[in-house]
């Protein structure tokens, strides 16, 4: 063995320890995140969570900038604030990338963590609490352990995932150059042990057709909104047939599918009463684009059926929710082959990697051509359910495979 994967071998075992001898720590900190309800939409206790996050970093001693990319002067709990922490000098940058927004919880209950063993119980604690503390805790160790380090790593910390981005990273990427200098981006989505290295794109819709309300015995004086949004789902359900036949190159998950994705009716609703003729139906398109098609390509077809039906007569009016990119990194760059061999010296198993069937803040980087990964301590099963937990034990050796990996490529 040479000098150099002797050293290696010994920071790999230097890190390992110090992480194993705090897994109380980083136990407390999850918990202490998932206590505060960062529920997404609409958004609430960002400051909350902001303000926990920025004064942990900086107790640790690291320097921490604070965006808040809000539209109103008058500062509210729940205004959005974005972090980024540094640590090592030069250059050539790291990403590790985390949100701490999560999706409503079912029950006010879900945000007391409840610890049982080795698992943390509640929402927030798999997607993506537990990968921020341990993306926080690998710089801790990087840092420590004098990891000598040809580079700098930036812990970039964001609202605003679970609806697309708008004021997190997609407001990080035009107004503070989100990934500049960047050689590589980790991020701590609940992959289960696999290595997400593309994900669909997006465009979800909310869709209003209008119609005139009348008492049922005098129906025929009414416009049926109802009737009318049926004559809308025929018209989308032609291509929904068509761009469901389309199928992506990329590896999938055994329980997904290739198949490009248009979803109808999510959500619906309308109508006042029973015996009431509807004057407003809605309800939610959520078109997912696989990897080779275009993001514009495809919301075009989706908007010119919308136009269509208008064009026939029907009143019919739309919102976007949400729209990003597909993207697509591939498994032989450096950045991949570093993830991947880091986590087989861990956990002894070499990931597969996939196509993740959302959407993923990966598409930031990988638009500027900086190799992008998720791969995180939780699983997408149990993520966004009434009874997410993450196993602690994950945390820590996602922890230490962060900061091999980061190791590797900045020696």
């Amino acid at each position: 063995m040479g000098k150099r994967s002797a050293s290696s071998a010994s920071l790999a075992a230097t890190i390992r320890s110090w992480l194993q001898q705090r897994t109380e720590e980083m136990a407390s900190l999850v918990a202490e995140l998932v206590a505060i309800p960062t529920g997404n939409p609409p958004g609430k206790n960002y400051r909350t969570c902001a303000d926990l996050l920025q004064a942990r970093i900086r107790q640790f001693g690291f320097d921490c900038k604070r965006f808040e990319p809000a539209d109103s002067k008058s500062k509210t709990a729940d205004d959005p604030a974005c972090l980024l922490a540094s640590f090592g000098e030069g250059r050539r940058t790291i990403y590790f990338h985390g949100h701490y927004d999560v999706v409503p919880g079912q029950s006010a209950e879900q945000f007391t963590p409840v610890r049982k063993g080795h698992f943390l119980f509640g929402r927030g604690s798999c997607d993506m609490k537990g990968g921020i503390v341990a993306m926080l805790y690998a710089i801790l160790a990087l840092r420590s352990c004098s990891a000598p380090l040809s580079g700098r790593i930036r812990l970039v910390l964001v609202p605003d995932e679970e609806t697309g981005g708008a004021r997190g990273s997609a407001w990080l990427a035009r107004e503070e150059g989100l990934g500049q200098d960047g050689v590589a981006m980790f991020t701590a989505e609940p992959t289960g042990g696999v290595v997400w290295n593309a994900n669909r794109g997006a465009i979800s819709l909310r869709v209003r057709v209008l119609g005139k309300s009348a008492h049922v015995g005098l129906q025929h004086q009414g416009e049926n909104a109802f009737e009318r949004m049926c004559r809308v789902v025929e018209h989308l359900h032609r291509l929904k047939h068509e761009v469901e036949q389309h199928k992506t190159a990329s590896n999938v998950g055994a329980d997904q599918t290739p198949n490009s994705i248009l979803m109808l009716g999510g959500q619906s609703g309308g109508g006042s009463n029973f015996n009431v003729v509807p004057d407003e139906c809605w309800f939610t398109i959520d078109r997912r684009i696989n990897p080779e098609e275009n993001l514009e390509e495809e919301k075009a077809k989706l908007l010119g059926v919308l136009e269509e039906c208008r064009q026939a007569g029907i009143p019919v009016q739309w919102d976007i929710l949400q729209e990003g990119c597909s993207a697509a990194s591939a498994e032989e760059e450096a950045s991949g082959t570093a993830l991947s061999r880091r986590v087989r010296a861990v956990t002894g198993g070499t990931p597969r990697f996939e196509m993740c069937p959302g959407l993923l803040e990966t598409r930031f980087y990988a638009a500027q051509g900086i190799p992008a990964y998720a791969y995180g301590p939780g699983l997408l099963t149990v993520a966004h359910g009434p009874n997410e937990y993450v196993d602690l034990r994950k945390v820590t050796e996602c922890a230490a495979i962060y900061a091999l990996a980061a190791a590797e490529l900045l020696k």
